[in-house]
């Protein structure tokens, strides 16, 4: 008889297995900081952003188009993984009824609320209006869409583009899940199991990712986060859900994938060398008009964004699958920080822009730290101590000691 995988591995033996996947909370938390300082960032490199630096920073625009290619799609894993979990112990209704009440909610409250102070800087830095918020805000009403520059209307979801694509992903999932739970639903997820046993098997789960860029990426080119016409994007995200679900759905799919960590972190080094040699060996004109060029970085792009999320979800499990007295209150915060994070970024970044000297390193470490700690006393003093507002950014109306995952 051959033996089996997890015969063959030499690994160490994980502790025993939980019910819950505390790495998977302890990554998210992780993936959102990072996008905290992600969109910090932003200021300070030459890509579009709300408002701007007139500085750039060539070392933390490198690090971040690193970063582009995990921080999301790390997200849409982790959330599909969460379904998994929320629909072993919900109908699919009442499922159905939560993502409205966790998603559709807050992102409908977000764009009336949370984002409008966003474009009101926006517009203020680009010299487009002067007047005061209140002024401004009528023009959120007139319900015109908002345009990449600040152009166009005030009427947005801006970083919560990637609530709205979660809720609609959680609602069109619903059939396919059903499905994945018949017999002929468990017979697919037997020829998964049976790809991923292989060395480094799971690697070739990326053909998705390249089939879907072949299909649409040519038509959908740009990412937009606009949902009508971002199909490429919208679909790349929507796959990660599903594999997201898919490999958490069996417990020994979990060990499978940490045994073989070091394919995915070695494919992940060699998909960074590449990413980072095409900017360094490839002039720009070669880059801008060869389909050939654009195609293999389009791809080596989908391989780096697909095998550094196998390698942080199989280290997390080997490393983090651990509880602690604070994960609870972090995994509770994370969400409404989600949400209100770019806002108290952007009041911040105009008023260091505008009324301070700082340069690039200094003007971010300003920021950032300075909005970490204002999100974390508006969250402390007015978001988890009242019902009303806690409905609004999609946590449950009581605290409970252990909230279950939330939708981020």
């Amino acid at each position: 008889m051959q033996p089996t995988l997890l015969q063959r591995t030499s690994s160490p033996v994980l502790p025993a297995l939980s019910q819950r996947r505390y790495d998977l909370d302890w990554l998210r938390i992780i993936a959102i900081l990072t996008l905290f300082f992600y969109h910090t960032g932003m200021i300070y490199v030459s890509w579009g952003f709300h408002i701007k630096s007139a500085e750039h920073s060539m070392p933390m625009e490198y690090v971040m188009r690193w970063l582009h290619r995990w921080r999301m799609p790390l997200l849409f894993f982790i959330s599909g993984a969460g379904t998994f979990f929320a629909l072993k112990k919900r109908s699919y209704g009442t499922y159905a009824g939560e993502r409205v009440r966790r998603l559709f909610v807050p992102l409908v409250f977000g764009m009336f609320v949370i984002v409008p102070p966003q474009i009101y800087v926006e517009w203020l830095f680009r010299g487009r209006f002067s007047g005061s918020y209140a002024e401004f805000y009528p023009e959120v009403l007139k319900f015109q869409p908002y345009q990449d520059g600040g152009a166009g209307g005030a009427f947005s979801w801006h970083h919560l583009w990637f609530i709205c694509y979660l809720f609609f992903y959680s609602l069109l999932s619903i059939p396919l899940f059903k499905w994945l739970k018949s017999e002929a639903g468990q017979r697919f997820t037997d020829k998964i199991g049976r790809l991923i046993a292989r060395p480094g098997g799971a690697l070739w789960l990326v053909g998705l990712l390249l089939l879907n860029d072949v299909a649409l990426g040519g038509l959908f080119p740009n990412e937009t986060h606009a949902l009508v016409n971002d199909w490429a994007y919208f679909m790349k995200n929507l796959i990660l859900f599903w594999l997201g679900y898919l490999l958490i759905s069996r417990r020994s799919f979990w060990q499978t994938i940490a045994d073989q960590r070091r394919y995915f972190l070695v494919a992940t080094i060699i998909c960074t060398v590449i990413l980072y040699s095409f900017r360094f060996f490839v002039n720009q004109e070669e880059f801008d008009n060869s389909r050939l060029v654009i195609t293999l970085f389009s791809f080596n792009g989908l391989g780096l964004t697909w095998f550094s999320v196998l390698a942080t979800i199989a280290y997390g499990y080997r490393y983090l699958n651990k509880n602690h007295p604070i994960l609870p209150q972090l995994n509770e915060a994370v969400y409404p920080f989600y949400i209100i994070h770019q806002t108290v970024i952007l009041l911040i970044g105009y008023y260091v822009l505008t009324k301070t000297s700082l340069g690039v390193y200094d003007g971010f470490l300003t920021i950032s730290l300075s909005s970490l700690v204002v999100c974390v006393v508006v969250y402390l003093l007015l978001i988890r101590p009242f019902k009303l507002t806690r409905i609004f950014l999609g946590l449950k109306a009581k605290q409970e000691k252990k909230p279950d995952s939330v939708p981020a």
